[in-house]
């Protein structure tokens, strides 16, 4: 009985658009779509560099690119913490314990899942269409055009996926954003906050948000992945 006195004060705090709940959710989406907004950019000029500029030291690019892809959200947000810090690299920035550090360490994240998963999709693009490009003589921006639009859905996919990674993310946040109320708090860091406070009601509701929005992004994957596959 706890357990749906808990879920109902969640949907009554969520469909009464509780200020605090949506400012957390707007916040969680704004830093995660840039995120990986920037991480596509970032992910497509990796991609395409790696598959026009064959040489010996892409190899070792891309394992390096590919092993980053499991690398631990709380080892990326004590790197971007070290580099930031007043004593840090960068410190004089003094962006530590901001969104912007918090878009830093999820680009670290999601770009190397971003621009790994191009370089596959534009490898297989570029072995089955160089001879023809090449016998248009296309620019390069020409033939970076013609590889998105004809990988659209596949991009789309790869960006839902970064998404999702970003969005879902709790560790590196937590240690570069400092949760600070009205902030850098996200939904992440908000639901092991409240959690660790009792206060349940704002943790679940919060926790339904997040699965929503996982649940709505891996079902547009799905959905696109199942037109690609037609």
């Amino acid at each position: 009985m706890e357990f749906l006195e808990i879920l109902y004060q969640s949907i009554i705090l969520i469909i009464s658009f509780d200020y605090e709940v949506y400012e957390i959710i707007l916040l969680s989406l704004r830093i995660s779509g840039l995120a990986t907004f920037l991480s596509l950019i970032f992910g497509v000029m990796t991609a395409y560099f790696l598959v026009i500029n064959k040489s010996k030291i892409n190899n070792y690019l891309i394992i390096f690119l590919n092993s980053l892809m499991g690398i631990p959200p709380v080892v990326v947000g004590l790197i971007v913490y070290f580099i930031f810090s007043k004593g840090g690299l960068l410190g004089v920035f003094s962006i530590l314990y901001t969104p912007t550090a918090m878009v830093i360490a999820q680009i670290i994240l999601v770009y190397p899942i971003i621009s790994s998963l191009l370089y596959e999709v534009f490898y297989d693009f570029w072995n089955r269409y160089r001879d023809t490009l090449r016998l248009f003589n296309m620019p390069g921006l020409a033939i970076l055009f013609t590889f998105i639009k004809n990988s659209f859905f596949m991009i789309l996919i790869i960006v839902l996926t970064g998404f999702g990674r970003a969005i879902s993310e709790v560790g590196a946040v937590m240690i570069v954003g400092g949760n600070i109320d009205h902030y850098t708090r996200v939904m992440t860091t908000a639901i092991a906050l409240e959690t660790s406070v009792g206060n349940l009601q704002k943790a679940t509701s919060l926790g339904l948000i997040l699965v929503l929005i996982s649940m709505i992004t891996y079902s547009i994957i799905y959905k696109f992945n199942k037109r690609k596959n037609i």
